[in-house]
């Protein structure tokens, strides 16, 4: 070998090199050239896909250093990077993501490709070195364009198939249908419909106790909530278990079932929700969605039991769409940074209400979860929702929404009295509702408000007319995390409401006026506590009073909640 390359090599290479616009450097250079540009593309491999080679490559810097190749300065450098990255390679591995699991046979074979790319690149890497005993200025010209056009070629490979490991790593749950784009799935999960799904779930094991009232007959009565009575005190208040994920790149489903469903006093396996989100672009900002699922009316609705720190929901609120669900088709819009800030708001332990558009509009049958139209008509329903991030990094949602619609009541005998009679067709059934939320970080603030007109049974009880209503809650919150990650958070509620509750036989006139304050401990993430103390005077629309009437009772009493997340 000799120090430099001899003078009608030089020419040559510089007229070819500078012909074809590959490089326009020192043609003496050119085999270093080609040799740093291997080695950068070798650097840039993962950590841990470390070369094995690494001390013949540290004694082919010492050669080219000593044939003038390569000066101290730059020998230094790259024998210390090389050595940064080996003692990176042999770090500890750090825990892999949750998705990583998921598609582990993928990951492999991607790493077995970067595996196949390391042994060609170490052929062109020979390649090169014969280079430098070549005899032939022709051969080595030839030769060393055909190096230079492979090691591009496989840079780009392998730069490829990192960002495909690096994309796998992040694909992860949404509370709601994935916001990625149609090139990453295309490219991540072609053919493999079953590596988009995900199974998760929660248990409620509760137990409540009413500690006084004011008669027990009739006794103090939740609206939906079987343990807050003198029958039950302690069960499973809910058994959900969800799988959901993008079957196509346009295609998202969600399925849930509740193996705690009640039905006439019954537990049963109940559908909660069974819906598909069809998206319309490739950002997924417009979709639309079809089949059982929320109801879009208000924040704590569409809230998950699972993130709600009250064991029960509002009953202004609720009383909208108890069961929270029904037969819809819904058109949401949202852009794609507010998609994500929706999921982040549940993902960062801030208990959002998940992704149901910016702006929503849509019909649905009105008559309540898993319950077929009465009377062909739907409800109209239209929502707007936007989570604003402050100066401070904390985060304020503002929502506004109201539907329309006639609703067929279910009725039965009062009494001795005969069942109340109703407008053929439905009762008029409207309201508008107005939402504020301030996330807790770490204090929190929720208030919603809504009014107008529904099914109430008259003061007679001989019919069932469209009556005004109104109502909402305030409640406040604190959270405080521990060094540890444990989670402690304090919790106060007031709600109110006066109208009528339409779900109810009868649609009996309900009035609410409760407070209670809880706290909710976290020492897991896979487990919350609950305890909750209220005390109020409410309406129990369930039974009918020895008066003949429905009739409100005063209480007090008390919950504790464990609930298992998977």
């Amino acid at each position: 070998m000799t120090d430099a390359l001899p003078a009608d090599v030089s020419d040559t290479l510089q007229h070819t090199f500078t012909n074809t616009h590959m490089f326009k450097i020192n043609p003496t250079r050119t085999p270093w050239r080609l040799l740093c540009a291997l080695t950068a593309g070798t650097l840039t491999l993962p950590p841990t896909l470390s070369l094995q080679a690494s001390p013949a490559m540290e004694q082919l810097f010492g050669i080219l250093k000593a044939k003038g190749s390569l000066t101290q300065e730059e020998h230094d450098l790259l024998v210390s990077a090389m050595r940064a990255d080996e003692a990176k390679s042999a770090a500890p591995a750090t825990a892999a993501p949750a998705s990583a699991s998921i598609l582990e046979k993928r990951v492999a074979n991607q790493e077995t490709k970067i595996k196949e790319l390391e042994s060609a690149l170490s052929g062109t890497k020979g390649k090169i070195e014969e280079l430098s005993v070549s005899a032939s200025p022709e051969s080595i010209t030839k030769k060393i364009a055909d190096q230079a056009s492979k090691v591009e070629h496989l840079e780009d490979i392998i730069s490829g198939t990192k960002g495909q490991l690096e994309e796998m790593s992040k694909v992860t749950d949404n509370t709601s249908s994935s916001a990625m784009s149609k090139a990453q799935l295309d490219e991540m999960l072609a053919d493999k419909w079953y590596e988009r799904l995900k199974m998760k779930g929660y248990a409620q094991i509760r137990a409540e106790s009413i500690i006084n009232q004011s008669t027990v007959n009739p006794g103090y009565n939740v609206a939906n909530d079987p343990f807050a009575n003198d029958a039950q005190s302690v069960g499973i208040r809910r058994g959900r278990i969800a799988f959901s994920g993008d079957v196509t790149n346009h295609l998202y489903m969600y399925l849930q079932a509740d193996f705690f469903g009640t039905l006439s006093g019954s537990n049963v396996l109940q559908a909660r929700d069974y819906y598909a989100d069809v998206s319309l672009d490739p950002a997924r900002e417009f979709r639309v969605r079809l089949g059982l699922s929320k109801v879009p009316f208000g924040y704590s609705n569409v809230q998950s039991s699972q993130n709600r720190l009250a064991l029960e929901r509002p009953d202004a609120i609720n009383s909208a769409a108890e069961g929270e669900r029904d037969f819809g088709a819904y058109l949401m819009w949202a852009p794609y940074e507010i998609r994500n800030r929706f999921k982040d708001l549940v993902k960062m332990g801030l208990r959002g209400s998940g992704d149901y558009g910016v702006v929503t509009v849509g019909a649905y049958s009105g008559q309540g979860i898993n319950k077929t139209d009465l009377n062909g008509q739907p409800h109209y329903i239209a929502r707007i929702a936007y989570p604003f991030e402050l100066p401070n990094g904390q985060f304020l949602e503002f929502g506004l929404q109201g539907y329309r619609g006639n609703y067929v009541p279910t009725t039965d005998k009062i009494g001795a009295k005969a069942a109340p009679r109703y407008k053929a067709g439905g009762v008029n059934d409207q309201r508008v509702g107005i939402s504020a939320i301030l996330f807790p970080q770490p204090f929190g603030l929720e208030a919603e408000w809504n009014w107008g007109q529904g099914p109430v049974l008259s003061n007679d009880m001989k019919t069932i007319t469209s009556g005004g209503l109104s109502g909402g809650y305030v409640q406040a919150s604190y959270r405080h995390i521990f060094s540890n990650q444990q989670e402690l958070i304090p919790f106060a509620r007031w709600q109110t409401y006066d109208g009528g509750r339409k779900f109810a036989t009868n649609a009996p006139r309900s009035q609410v006026d409760e407070i209670g304050v809880g706290l909710r401990y976290i020492p897991y993430p896979e487990m919350e506590l609950t305890l909750m103390y209220t005390h109020g005077d409410r309406t129990n629309t369930s039974k009918v009073a020895p008066s003949g009437k429905y009739e409100n009772v005063t209480a007090d009493y008390i919950g504790l909640q464990a609930q298992l997340n998977f």
